[in-house]
């Protein structure tokens, strides 16, 4: 993965990769996370500046492989922060917003 950009904070965030490398030329990524309040993010989602990526199986491995590892940097450890941990399929079942 080439990332372009990264923000990550604990009100969540984004990062942006270039899918050129993956054979879509001038192609994008991203996976963010939304502050839903009183400490939680709310699910990890992802976008592409292709308009169906959803639709094609390689894209969707790609999504699915970018929403897990921006995951990994916002969550807390269960070491760290075991009241605060989430896999990533608990995290799934959040809300996107709390609005």
């Amino acid at each position: 993965m080439k990332i372009l950009r990264q923000e990550i904070t604990s009100r969540g965030g984004g990062i942006e990769i270039d899918l050129t490398p993956e054979g879509y030329p001038s192609a994008k990524m991203t996976a963010y996370q939304n502050y839903l309040g009183g400490g939680l993010l709310g699910r990890v989602q992802t976008d592409c500046t292709i308009s169906d990526y959803m639709d094609h199986p390689p894209l969707r491995k790609i999504a699915e492989r970018l929403a897990r590892y921006f995951h990994s940097l916002t969550n807390p450890s269960p070491e760290d922060q075991p009241w605060e941990s989430q896999t990533f399929d608990q995290n799934q079942n959040m809300p996107t917003s709390g609005y």
